[in-house]
């Protein structure tokens, strides 16, 4: 037996319950993970409120981002890994799928990353593979002290672009320490401020975690040939794209949904993305070996106070991650 976070019906994420339930059962060409940490995120409360695109079975254990050491498997025992789960990461074992079980290098601390087997290729495949960024183009992150927009940032720097951060006053500084050119107050209009940073151009690229008010002025702060990249709508509203403004301003909207990369769509397209989503992990791997990315965990909560640790994500007060420590 193990204890595990369970939702039983769809609900919200603070009617959760800890209970002690069986271990998951070995598989084929599977790896059993003892689990140090597991990532908090907004999209947690979507899966077990019933509303993302995939269903997991009820009864179910939420977390699809953990690190941890390996029990069980074709890996070493006791190695340690970061992965990437269907559900079940908030609990102390799972078992995992080994094409995403990534060995962690030495040097690389266990919590910190748990921001690898989501946050980090998510802001990649946003702004590489959908938003085609080239070195000195100018970028615009939203909610760029979060999990997936401070990754962004970082990425941006790694691949030699120029960002513009939007956060918090309070966060500032830390942005401007890890790399960004500007920063802008997320609660102020920002039209005006990217054009007059860009010399009236406007941005190559948005990566937009927030959608709302946010993705409509987004659009008007695209240079010419400019792409938008949605990757979530933590403001709430879902947004929607006026055709007209596309054509005017030759300018594109993008979707990012790493989960497609990783099985999570209908299809389970997982083997066919093995090869490209593995090669994403290592170049992330091998630019926080070169310096270039330093996950951050704003803090760690043991299991039993999940509604707290989903309070510092709901409030926005988080740099980086926020985890579970089962």
């Amino acid at each position: 037996m193990m204890r595990a976070l369970i939702c039983e019906s769809w609900r919200d994420f603070d009617a959760l319950e800890v209970k002690e339930v069986p271990r998951p059962p070995m598989r084929p060409g599977a790896v059993r993970i003892r689990i140090a940490a597991v990532g908090v995120s907004f999209a947690v409360q979507l899966v077990v409120a019933g509303k993302y695109q995939r269903k997991p079975p009820l009864p179910f254990a939420p977390g699809t981002e953990v690190v941890g050491t390996v029990l069980e498997g074709p890996l070493p025992v006791g190695t340690r890994v970061f992965a990437a789960l269907d559900w079940g990461g908030f609990a102390e074992e799972a078992v995992v799928d080994a094409i995403h079980v990534v060995p962690i290098p030495d040097g690389l601390p266990l919590e910190p990353a748990v921001a690898f087997p989501i946050s980090y290729p998510t802001a990649a495949s946003a702004l590489m593979w959908r938003g085609r960024v080239q070195a000195g183009d100018w970028v615009l992150v939203h909610g760029a002290a979060g999990g997936v927009g401070l990754a962004g940032v970082e990425i941006l720097k790694a691949l030699g672009a120029r960002v513009i951060a939007r956060a918090g006053a309070a966060k500032h500084a830390m942005l401007h320490a890890r790399g960004a050119d500007a920063v802008l107050d997320s609660d102020a209009p920002f039209r005006d401020a990217v054009r007059d940073i860009t010399g009236g151009a406007g941005v190559a690229c948005v990566l937009d975690t927030l959608g709302g008010d946010v993705f409509d002025e987004s659009l008007r702060c695209l240079a010419d040939g400019g792409t938008l990249v949605t990757v979530g709508y933590a403001a709430g509203r879902i947004p929607t794209v006026p055709a007209n403004i596309l054509l005017l301003k030759n300018i594109a909207v993008a979707g990012l949904n790493w989960g497609t990369y990783l099985g999570w769509s209908p299809g389970d397209g997982r083997d066919l993305h093995a090869a490209r989503v593995r090669a994403l992990w290592d170049q992330l791997v091998a630019w926080w070996a070169e310096g270039k990315l330093r996950p951050e965990v704003h803090a760690g909560f043991p299991l039993a106070q999940f509604r707290e640790a989903m309070a510092e994500v709901r409030g926005r007060r988080a740099v980086g991650r926020v985890v579970l420590r089962p």
